[in-house]
């Protein structure tokens, strides 16, 4: 991540993108948008102006935007996760992913009914339910956002993002 990131929010505060630096100068020059949080310290010169660097902006109107279905997809499952067990808590070795409850059993393919796992850990579940294997899941699973799933994987570029992007 850049420090020149933005993190740039709707009207009514819901997260929508991550914005150039010089992007997020020109819709607060142009009065479309307005900083939020600033970096800190940080600030750009014009001919004849000064702006202190913005590190979240919020635009002065609505856009609709469009949902963003996240795809049921094994990567996106495994960054859902962490790459964490679901099951024992280890990082270690590859991962797979479980139906927690077995297909034989009626489980779909759908986010509430998959996990990440290692192999030690799906193996001895096999083709039961957790509770036939005697194992508990860590957490339930559940269908991600799109910004929780985007963000699992990188870093924040500023902690602030947080409060607005429900990580905290």
């Amino acid at each position: 991540m850049s420090p020149g990131e933005v993190l740039v929010l709707n009207y009514n505060y819901e997260p929508i993108n991550i914005s150039t630096l010089r992007r997020a100068i020109k819709l607060i020059y142009l009065q479309k948008a307005e900083p939020v949080i600033y970096k800190d310290g940080r600030v750009l010169r014009a001919e004849r102006v000064i702006y202190r660097a913005p590190s979240v902006i919020k635009l002065n109107y609505y856009v609709k935007l469009r949902y963003r279905e996240v795809p049921l997809t094994k990567r996106n499952i495994l960054r859902r996760d962490n790459y964490t067990c679901q099951y024992c808590g280890t990082r270690e070795g590859p991962m797979t992913v479980d139906h927690v409850i077995p297909k034989r059993l009626g489980g779909r393919d759908e986010w509430a009914n998959l996990v990440c796992a290692c192999f030690r850990c799906n193996n001895k579940k096999g083709d039961r339910t957790p509770e036939e294997a005697g194992m508990k899941l860590l957490r339930k699973p559940r269908k991600p956002s799109y910004f929780t799933l985007l963000f699992s994987t990188r870093k924040i570029p500023d902690e602030r993002w947080k409060e607005f992007l429900f990580l905290k």
